[in-house]
């Protein structure tokens, strides 16, 4: 059964801000791996060892986790137009610092703040997303997802392209950063006006009316004072679907961080061959997300969730259980296809939890998200380090399979928001 047989046609309004928060996910996207092709020269140019290249972009992450959680309150304050917008311009700058960085510690501190804008970012940009899905009435954020990786090869392709070039650093990050704070700029103009709960408040009442009822203010409207008891079941809700978020972020974070090891290491590919896992995962994945939509119209998201995670789980068993080069690529493409939707759908269903004030869910959501991150690769590492590889990425097929039984929590019906999802627990 379809998950939602609610079908409406777009305004122009609504047309065109889909079109401007999809630019904002693409820019999103390419701003920050422009920079990514040119670490090698980085490293050449502070003469630092790769230890100390790898303590300094830790930076990003942990800037990000910093001011994460912030995010929900600066999308309250400022609304999450202007936070995304704004924010990929004052990303733009802060990595413009990276040219003139003297050493690895100032290094660290510009990518501390890039990394502490970008979460900001990605918690308003998901924010206003979700408000224009509420306009349609059916799933689009799992295409504006995609467009996001489309934007990250995009700027990778830039950022390899200017380093081929042996254009200077500086000069390169300052037309990126030119480039993609106009097009933010510019995508500002077409989103949506108005309080972040407008689209709730507006399907609240017109659900009352279609059932005869008088409209009542949906859940996430403030009490009076501006504050809003945190139900137990919200909490718990946070708690599954941030479990949910960092699954999600262990069966990327395997292509990106494991998958050149186990194919070279363990499977004793070239290097080139060795380097088609992550884009296996990560192609699979984007197509999953520009095509995931519709699947999740007609099936529902709790169905399509379920369904990737049994294609994770399998897809990379059956590929460690049988290893061979072909096997490990078509496992990294089956899991990166199976998640796809994943994240979208967690942090969908923590945005329109009810008890919180706009935004909170997602930004928590966002936050374990990245958390995820950043633990999955020392632990996977620790079980390789055990038991081998091969073995750690068993934690794969582990996350597939615990993404199968919490998806159950999912709201099921993307285009519809307030009580008409079924949260279920």
């Amino acid at each position: 059964m379809p998950a939602s047989t609610v079908t409406a046609v777009p305004t122009r309004q609504a047309r065109r801000a889909r079109a401007a928060v999809a630019a904002l996910f693409l820019t999103n996207g390419a701003v920050f791996f422009n920079l990514v092709p040119r670490y090698p020269q980085i490293k050449a140019d502070l003469e630092i060892s790769n230890v100390v290249l790898g303590t300094a972009l830790a930076g990003y992450p942990i800037g990000a986790l910093l001011a994460g959680l912030l995010a929900g309150a600066a999308v309250r304050r400022f609304g999450s137009a202007r936070v995304a917008a704004f924010g990929i311009l004052l990303t733009t700058i802060a990595i413009l610092a990276v040219p003139v960085a003297p050493n690895w510690i100032a290094l660290g501190g510009a990518l501390c703040v890039a990394g502490a804008l970008d979460a900001v970012v990605d918690v308003a940009q998901n924010a206003h997303g979700l408000r224009v899905q509420r306009l349609y009435r059916r799933s689009i954020v799992n295409s504006l997802h995609g467009l996001w990786s489309v934007g990250a090869v995009l700027g990778g392709l830039m950022g390899s392209a200017a380093a081929g070039l042996d254009v200077p650093l500086a000069v390169h990050l300052s037309v990126s950063a030119v480039l993609f704070s106009a097009v933010a700029l510019l995508a500002r103009r077409f989103l949506l006006p108005g309080p972040e709960d407008a689209e709730r408040v507006a399907d609240a009442r017109d659900l009352a009316a279609a059932d005869g009822h008088p409209a009542a203010p949906p859940a996430h409207h403030d009490a009076p004072g501006g504050r809003r008891p945190l139900a137990g079941s919200a909490v718990r809700m946070l708690a599954v679907l941030g479990v949910l978020a960092a699954c999600g972020a262990l069966v990327e974070d395997a292509g990106a961080s494991w998958g050149a090891l186990y194919l070279s290491g363990d499977l004793h590919t070239s290097a080139a061959t060795a380097g088609l896992a992550v884009v296996a995962l990560q192609a699979a994945m984007t197509v999953g997300r520009l095509t995931g939509d519709r699947v999740v119209d007609r099936f529902g998201q709790r169905t399509v969730v379920r369904a990737g995670a049994a294609l994770t789980a399998v897809g990379m068993g059956a590929a460690l259980a049988v290893p061979s080069t072909p096997a490990a690529l078509a496992g990294f493409a089956l899991a990166g296809l199976g998640a796809a939707t994943l994240v979208p759908a967690a942090m969908h269903t923590a945005d329109e939890l009810p008890g919180l004030p706009p935004g909170t869910g997602l930004t928590v959501v966002s936050w374990l998200l990245r958390g995820g991150f950043l633990l999955s690769p020392p632990v996977v590492g620790l079980i390789a380090d055990l038991a081998g590889l091969r073995v750690g990425l068993l934690s794969v097929v582990v996350a597939g399979a615990v993404t199968f039984v919490l998806a159950r929590v999912l709201v099921d019906q993307p285009g519809r928001s307030g009580p008409s999802n079924d949260h279920t627990e």
